[in-house]
């Protein structure tokens, strides 16, 4: 595991104070800083109905980060493919693969980024079934190989290109991993959604992977929150804000979170302690050297070489710091 590879998983968080539009401006500086340090992919994801993410339509935000970034890869971390046309999808990501060619991921996963109701309303057809997104799933396969057909004749997913994107799927548990090894994609292991997740979904994927022409072996990364500062002390802080935040998602309260300052006073109820030791295996937290002794430990049991990073902190100059010593660490390529 000398070669870790690490990438960057970008939410858009609107920053107490700021507006979704400098946090979008945010995220554009944060695609180019991880280009610069030598960062391996860039995700961008989607959420709705929440104030505190201004990321809804990471296909649009790509377009964006890709014409700003020389050589990391963009993609979408993900797109949750049940509330749009899988169609429509194809047709955004083989767009964006005709304008970057060789430069596109296209992360997907089931969960809605939102409650059931907006969902709903994002696509009035999902009727939130494995059965529909399998069929979503194997429809995109027949758009990007041009196979897709009706009673009326061939149905093109435009513009035609000569490469499609890498196709990923977001998996927390065993189930999306088959899903994965069934199509032949990569799999990302979102550790920092389910804390509880094991190598034993890799190990799962790897053991019923089938060949595909995008991977011909099974690439699995794992995904998690992360904070680093430059002493324990703002290590510390940078986390108890993680910690909170995670417990006001928990508690249904998804803006209006008060001040870094006023989030560093909080004191945990008793009950809250016990969802931020619940929510510990989603987030690693330290000063460079013991966050690279994590992840890299981490990387070992999951038998993975690359992780992706989510890093969601109190401003934004903590959070660039915490992307440069993770660099630093672990010896990324810079430009």
């Amino acid at each position: 595991m000398a070669n870790i590879k690490l990438s960057i998983l970008d939410q858009s968080i609107v920053q107490h104070g700021k507006t979704a539009q400098q946090a979008l401006q945010e995220t554009i500086a944060t695609a180019k800083l991880g280009d610069r340090l030598g960062y391996h992919r860039f995700w961008v994801s989607e959420h709705h109905n929440s104030a505190f993410i201004a990321g809804s339509a990471p296909e649009l935000l790509m377009v964006k980060l890709a014409d700003e970034t020389t050589r990391i890869r963009i993609g979408s971390g993900g797109v949750m493919l049940p509330n749009h046309s899988a169609l429509k999808v194809a047709e955004n990501f083989r767009l964006l693969e005709a304008l970057f060619p060789g430069r596109i991921d296209l992360g997907m996963g089931r969960a809605p980024g939102t409650d059931r109701i907006t969902s709903s309303l994002l696509n009035p057809s999902n009727n939130f079934s494995e059965e529909s997104y399998l069929q979503q799933l194997q429809h995109l396969q027949h758009f990007f190989t041009d196979s897709a057909a009706t009673s009326y004749g061939p149905l093109l997913a435009v513009p035609q290109a000569t490469t499609i994107p890498q196709q990923w799927i977001l998996s927390s548990s065993g189930g999306s991993s088959r899903i994965a090894a069934q199509f032949g994609m990569g799999l990302a292991v979102a550790r920092f959604i389910n804390g509880f997740a094991q190598p034993d979904v890799v190990e799962t994927y790897r053991k019923h992977f089938q060949p595909s022409l995008q991977f011909p072996e099974p690439v699995a990364v794992l995904a998690i929150s992360v904070v680093c500062g430059d002493t324990e002390e703002k290590a510390r802080e940078m986390r108890k804000f993680v910690d909170y935040i995670l417990v006001q998602f928990e508690q249904g309260r998804f803006d209006n979170f008060g001040s870094y300052e006023a989030i560093q006073q909080y004191q945990f109820a008793p009950q809250e302690l016990e969802r931020v030791q619940h929510n510990s295996g989603r987030l690693v937290s330290g000063t460079q050297a013991s966050v690279k002794r994590q992840l890299t430990n981490l990387a070992e049991a999951f038998g993975v070489d690359e992780i992706i990073v989510s890093t969601m902190a109190g401003n934004s100059e903590d959070r660039k710091r915490s992307f440069e010593l993770l660099a630093e660490a672990f010896g990324l390529d810079a430009a």
